[in-house]
């Protein structure tokens, strides 16, 4: 199967014009990029040029496959806390194999994209519902801003889950080092009036620049404020993780298979957020996603990133709209944006030393407050109590039982509900409208009229194994209601495009079992899939005689003269 590049597409028709527009979003995408990588790698308990390496390698790649225009690729909160919460006992204490262990997830999530891709499984990403990633996201809020406050505080925080962390915080207030929390403070401060009076503007870029002078002028260190430390200088020596024993395919495969878990998490957080993304800009800007070129993009992407020693990315949502309202034009911006990154990595890196870790927790919590979407779970709550019941489920299992149980609670949940919905489809009765041949939904309409002797069903999706039951026992209900049993029962199939093998038997043995109370049933406006079905298993008949002609208004009118004549 060819591997398409849209970046082919685009090229041969660019503007020269354009060129400005992208190269002014790279450089603001890389002033954005820079920081969060920084400190998104601190989440995943990875060095800071992890984060470096990862925004470098697959931004250099993104921009080839990816089919929207605007989508920035990136580190994430999300993702980098689930790392970071997720290897330690698998790392077993050494950083060096922590390290290849991310780069080994990023390799899988690859592999689970490129296979993705390969499957044209690009609607599986509606599977993840925008109420799971609500919750999921809400509780990832929380349980990074108890990672991050005692680095805001000046002492050593707690492990666990939230509740852990918490208690461990709340616990030690009285170790705070007066200096890290007035650094952190005042970063916080000015990272919290950018963002409401400079929107769109890199304020976490100058506020780390700024830091760094301070802390190299006045000796920080020596005030018990903690330092970022050496930051490598230069590119990391490209391959596949070096910790995964590569040499012994056994040993391999088992921290691969360890890894399964989170890389599965991972893709779904990062393949949703992508799309996500994507759909955003194709509405706003016209034209179409390709989920599945999304997952081709992110395949190329993690590889990438996985051969140079970073951990998983995917589509950023706040990097993406700095991207476009820089006015970005087209993907070369993220290019543009890694090439400048690249020269931070060869020259400048070192200078990263001096950058106090309390203004990188700020940076960090003030990313919180793009995730915490409190009012929207309050907006569930009022309106759709299912939802509200899935984003919930999702909220709490990241606090209670951390973050990857938390989103596969939260998928489960909302897998439950979806099944239970389609296994219990509605069974509109329906009412002729007045003065028309017409029939409607009598629910709704309750001045639609009923027509003596004659109850009209209308099942609203398609009958399969899993919820005809419910079906037959919704129209046998309503029947055995009835003060006198009607004669004819009319099931309208013009709602139902799918009829299974198990569906078409369960009708007929429906229809015998009115038949033996007297009452008869005639189905009608099936599709012509759903007729032939009927027909290949012969059971057309004791429905009625399945025809592509009659209408519900014609049955009833049969039945009319007959019972007059």
């Amino acid at each position: 199967m060819p591997i398409p590049l849209p970046a082919l597409t685009w090229l041969r028709t660019y503007d020269k014009s354009w060129l400005r527009g992208d190269v002014v979003a790279g450089i603001t995408l890389a002033a954005y990029l820079l920081p969060a990588g920084i400190a998104d790698a601190s989440l995943a308990n990875l060095p800071p040029q992890a984060g470096l390496y990862a925004c470098l390698c697959s931004g250099l790649v993104f921009w080839l496959f990816c089919s929207s225009r605007h989508t920035a690729i990136t580190v994430t909160s999300a993702i980098s806390l689930l790392v970071g919460a997720s290897l330690g006992e698998l790392a077993g204490g050494n950083p060096a194999r922590f390290g290849a262990l991310a780069a080994g997830t990023a390799f899988l999530v690859a592999l689970i994209a490129f296979v993705a891709w390969l499957a044209k499984a690009g609607s599986i990403v509606n599977f993840i519902s925008e109420s799971v990633m609500v919750g999921f996201k809400c509780g990832v809020a929380l349980f990074l801003a108890s990672t991050q406050l005692p680095k805001l505080f000046g002492f050593k925080g707690g492990h666990g889950s939230f509740w852990e962390r918490a208690g461990s915080f709340l616990s030690h207030l009285d170790e705070t080092n007066a200096a890290s929390l007035s650094l952190g403070l005042a970063a916080l401060a000015l990272l919290v009036l950018g963002k409401v009076y400079l929107k769109n503007r890199p304020v976490a870029l100058f506020v780390v620049i700024g830091s760094i002078v301070v802390a190299a002028c006045t000796d920080l260190g020596r005030h018990g404020v903690k330092l970022l430390g050496e930051v490598p200088q230069g590119l990391p020596q490209l391959g596949l993780p070096h910790a995964l024993d590569w040499g012994n395919p056994a040993s391999a495969w088992r921290d691969l298979n360890n890894l399964l878990p989170l890389a599965l998490a991972c893709f779904l957080l990062g393949a949703v957020e992508t799309a996500a993304i994507g759909r955003m800009f194709a509405a706003k800007h016209g034209g179409r996603l390709d989920a599945n070129q999304e997952f081709l993009a992110l395949a190329a992407a993690n590889l990438a990133t996985a051969l140079g020693r970073g951990f998983p990315v995917s589509g950023g949502m706040s990097q993406s709209l700095v991207n476009e309202s820089g006015g970005a034009r087209t993907p070369l911006s993220g290019l543009v944006a890694s090439l400048i990154i690249l020269v931070v990595v060869l020259f400048l890196s070192g200078m990263l030393r001096y950058l106090p870790q309390p203004v990188l927790a700020a940076i960090v919590l003030v990313a919180v407050t793009g995730l915490f979407q409190m009012s929207v779970l309050r907006h569930l709550r009022r309106t759709n109590r299912t939802e509200y019941i899935v984003a919930s489920g999702a909220f709490l299992g990241v606090l209670c039982f951390g973050l990857l149980k938390g989103v596969l609670i939260g998928a489960i949940i909302s897998l439950v509900l979806l099944i239970r919905r389609a296994s219990r489809p509605n069974v509109a009765l329906l009412g002729r409208i007045p003065g028309t041949r017409r029939f409607s939904d009598r629910e709704r309409h309750p001045d639609n009229e009923l027509i003596p002797g004659v109850l009209i069903f209308r099942p609203e999706a398609s009958l399969m194994y899993f919820n005809i039951e419910h079906v037959c026992d919704t129209i046998q209900d309503r029947v055995r209601t009835q003060v006198a049993l009607p004669r004819l029962v009319v099931l309208d199939l013009s709602a139902a495009p799918y009829v299974d093998m198990q569906s078409a038997h369960a009708l007929a043995g429906l229809a015998d079992e009115l038949q033996a109370a007297g009452v008869r049933l005639h189905v009608v406006e099936a599709r012509s899939s759903v007729r032939a079905r009927l027909r290949t298993e012969g059971v057309d008949t004791r429905l009625g005689g399945v025809n592509r002609l009659t209408t519900v208004a014609d049955a009833v009118e049969i039945h009319q003269q007959a019972s007059t004549t």
